[in-house]
């Protein structure tokens, strides 16, 4: 990507995100499945169908799938819409909960409370990416003996020095344009800016960023993360992702930034059309479609 970016005139800064970590490495994977098979949890929260599939193939590098089908379909299965249930239909499982769209923690919660009593019951949390402290703690409040089940094919770098210069890079208002070519670069991005206490001023960075989305996943990705996608290619090819940018990147960054000005949570917007004013004033209207 660097020469990619060099090539059509940009100024590169290339921070790795991730790091591939052998199946057979995820120990709290292999730890959940020995205690779903001594019958030590009641229920199992399955939050992301990327996830789901992960768990199963770390499982598998130990114990037979239909070993792992059978023990998993004896608990109760809450799964987090519909992308767990794929997983599960391929497994030949059905959830006995499934929460329901926009499918937040406070929705999973909320689910809970109306069709099952969690009070004692030993509960297995599957998780993809950042660990999600408000669902976890949520539980445990609820009386539940929460277990999160950390799921994962790509670890962070072990050198995040590029990372951390490239998040901080991002809230000083020093990138114009920022790339994501996977789910999880985005989840390691925003991972490490809430270990550097940098968070809020990542996103607030963001909002003067155009952010370039390899494709349809990585775009959904950002979207749960509280980000927008500004460009999307059609076809997801790392090259036709910063071609595009390159053509029309500074539009995209002096549209946003505009917006910005003018008190748009560009964060989340969907699609923003301008109305310019004439030369000589500074004015735009601006209208939000957030559908």
């Amino acid at each position: 990507m660097e020469k990619l970016i060099s090539y059509h005139g940009g100024v590169p800064q290339v921070a790795p995100s991730m790091r591939e970590v052998p199946l057979s490495e995820s120990t709290e994977a292999l730890a959940f499945a020995e205690g779903l098979f001594s019958g030590k949890f009641d229920i199992v929260i399955l939050l992301t169908g990327v996830g789901t599939r992960t768990l199963a193939d770390v499982i598998a590098t130990k114990y037979s799938r239909e070993k792992f089908t059978e023990a998993l379909g004896s608990v109760t299965i809450v799964a987090r819409g519909p992308k767990p249930v794929a997983a599960l239909r391929e497994m030949g499982l059905k959830p006995h909960v499934l929460v329901p769209e926009p499918n937040t923690w406070r929705d999973i919660l909320a689910t809970i409370d109306s069709e099952l009593s969690i009070e004692g019951k030993r509960i297995a949390v599957q998780e993809y990416g950042i660990s999600n402290i408000e669902l976890l703690d949520g539980l445990r409040k609820r009386g539940a003996l929460v277990t999160p089940v950390p799921v994962y094919r790509w670890a962070l770098p072990e050198d995040l020095t590029p990372l951390r210069n490239a998040i901080r890079s991002i809230a000083e208002g020093q990138i114009d344009i920022s790339l994501f070519t996977s789910s999880q670069q985005v989840h390691h991005v925003i991972q490490v800016a809430n270990m550097e206490g940098l968070e809020e001023t990542l996103r607030d960075g963001f909002m003067r960023v155009a952010i370039g989305s390899i494709g349809p996943t990585t775009t959904e990705t950002l979207r749960e993360m509280g980000l927008s996608a500004d460009y999307e290619p059609n076809n997801t090819k790392m090259g036709n992702l910063v071609r595009e940018m390159a053509r029309s990147g500074e539009a995209l960054v002096h549209k946003k930034r505009t917006a910005r000005e003018h008190g748009v949570d560009t964060n989340r917007w969907r699609r923003v059309d301008m109305i310019w004013a004439p030369p000589g004033q500074d004015t735009a209207a601006i209208t939000r479609d957030s559908t």
